[in-house]
């Protein structure tokens, strides 16, 4: 079932039970969906820019979460990170940090990086292989822990 048939399957739920944070996370993935569609491109959004488009929902939302947090304003803030729960069932599983480890020493060895200077070839294989299932802060991280 395509993202689309889903959130609209789920927003109809979430309006029966009147769940507010379920409404406005779903709302949102539905109003990228429509942008995405309108956008003029004429190309069929396929799974890997559905999971790009919820990434992008997710760190928007949590970069507001830091900026009400670092204002005081806690009621926002738990808006936001009940959004970000809500989007994130919509996202893959994401990879544990030994996971992401093992398999970002894999690619190191696969390209044959030796130092800093082959982090982009890490970057773009890794970034490719863990779409929708790592962050890429995360993966930047690891790829420095392990050339640096």
């Amino acid at each position: 079932m395509s993202l689309e048939k889903t959130i609209m399957t789920d927003l109809k739920n979430a309006m029966k039970a009147k769940d507010q944070a379920a409404l406005r996370g779903i709302r949102a993935i539905k109003s990228a969906i429509l942008l995405e569609k309108t956008s003029g491109s004429g190309k069929e959004i396929t799974e890997a820019d559905e999971i790009k488009m919820l990434q992008k929902l997710v760190k928007q939302r949590k970069d507001s979460e830091q900026i009400y947090l670092k204002e005081g304003r806690e009621d926002l803030a738990a808006k936001e990170a009940e959004e970000i729960e809500v989007i994130q069932r919509y996202l893959p599983e994401q990879m544990s940090d030994e996971e992401l480890e093992k398999e970002v020493k894999a690619i190191v060895e696969e390209v044959g990086a030796t130092s800093m200077k082959d982090m982009g070839k890490v970057m773009g294989l890794a970034s490719q292989r863990f779409a929708g299932r790592a962050e890429g802060k995360a993966i930047s991280a690891k790829v420095k822990a392990i050339l640096g």
